[in-house]
């Protein structure tokens, strides 16, 4: 690409790169590893651990007065009260890596007052980098990013991810499953987050959906989505997706056709339930439709895995246009000085 990219990406870019190294020495010999359980079926290695320290000092070397939410490490790191807020998963899929499954991914993002305005997702087993900024577009390497073209839901290749932890709803997800896989051409289930969003917005699906992620699996793709011309959002279609433990995302047909699909299966947390200030929805700007959300530092990991869920709707809300994602009664801050 001819234009030169952002101080601040680039840095992204550095940090992602220095923990894909560390995750591609680790798999030339994976007996070696040190795998424990977060929860059941939930793993953390030693290689998750040492590539959040890489990614991190990479960050705050250049920028110390920034905030981090990471995944291992939660808002540990880096300023309290920055607007500034770096959204870390080192590796992305280690139930993928530590079977030798080559899906897996670094994800770093950037939200500025809540808007995410960098994003960095690196496959380090392909050497597949992707990348955006807001209003400048959305990467893989060196080709720019487009959404898919397909408007109907019988020829779409749907991604999405299976619910895996002790609590979640499996009976809820059936349904789910059942009702989009009966309309759609196809759904694949790879295991990685953050690469499913970006292959929506390579084109390579034509929407995805899942239920259970935390803003690290999703910040960074969903800027991608959304500067490749793809919308994201809640079962219902609105904005207020990142902390919410659902997200769909597509082209915007499809993307309309799946939130009429599974807006009867939200589970989408209360205003009301979430403490004060952890949330707060974005809204669309402009012609990229693209969602934002107010993301607090100091209180962002309570947020994203802190909150019962809210009971599920009983019936679908009236179709809403899948062209722009609005929330009037909550206006953004201003724009990030870039």
């Amino acid at each position: 690409m001819s234009q030169a990219l952002h101080p601040m990406l680039n840095i992204a870019i550095k940090a992602a790169r220095a923990a894909g190294s560390i995750i591609n020495r680790a798999s030339l010999d994976l007996d070696l590893l040190t795998v424990s359980s977060k929860a059941p079926n939930d793993f953390v290695t030693e290689v998750d651990q040492a590539a959040e320290r890489a990614i991190i000092e990479v960050l705050l070397t250049a920028y110390p007065g920034h905030g981090i939410l990471a995944e291992e490490s939660g808002s540990e790191h880096g300023a309290k009260d920055s607007d500034y807020l770096w959204i870390i998963d080192p590796l992305d899929g280690t139930t993928n890596f530590i079977h030798g499954f080559p899906v897996y991914a670094v994800s770093i993002a950037l939200a500025f007052r809540g808007q995410v305005q960098q994003a960095v997702v690196y496959d380090p087993s392909r050497n597949d980098l992707f990348f955006a900024s807001k209003g400048r577009g959305a990467y893989r390497n060196d080709k720019r990013l487009r959404v898919s073209k397909r408007i109907r839901m019988s020829e779409a290749l749907i991604g999405t991810g299976f619910p895996f932890r002790k609590g979640d709803n499996f009976r809820r997800y059936v349904q789910m499953f059942e009702a989009v896989m009966q309309n759609c051409a196809g759904l694949r289930r790879p295991g990685a987050a953050a690469l499913d969003l970006c292959y929506v917005a390579a084109g390579y699906y034509d929407g995805f959906f899942e239920t259970g992620l935390s803003p690290w699996d999703i910040a960074a793709g969903s800027l991608m989505i959304t500067e490749a011309g793809g919308l994201i959002g809640n079962f219902t279609g609105e904005a207020d997706f990142l902390y919410q433990r659902e997200v769909v995302a597509g082209n915007p047909k499809i993307y309309g056709q799946l939130v009429q699909t599974l807006a009867p299966y939200t589970r989408v947390i209360k205003a009301e339930a979430a403490p004060a200030g952890n949330t707060r929805a974005g809204a669309a700007q402009g012609d990229s439709a693209a969602a934002s959300t107010e993301l607090s530092p100091e209180s962002a990991l309570s947020a994203a895995l802190g909150v019962i869920d809210a009971p599920a709707a009983e019936a679908a809300p009236e179709k809403k246009k899948a062209v722009r994602i609005r929330k009037a009664d909550m206006p953004l801050k201003g724009d990030a000085p870039f």
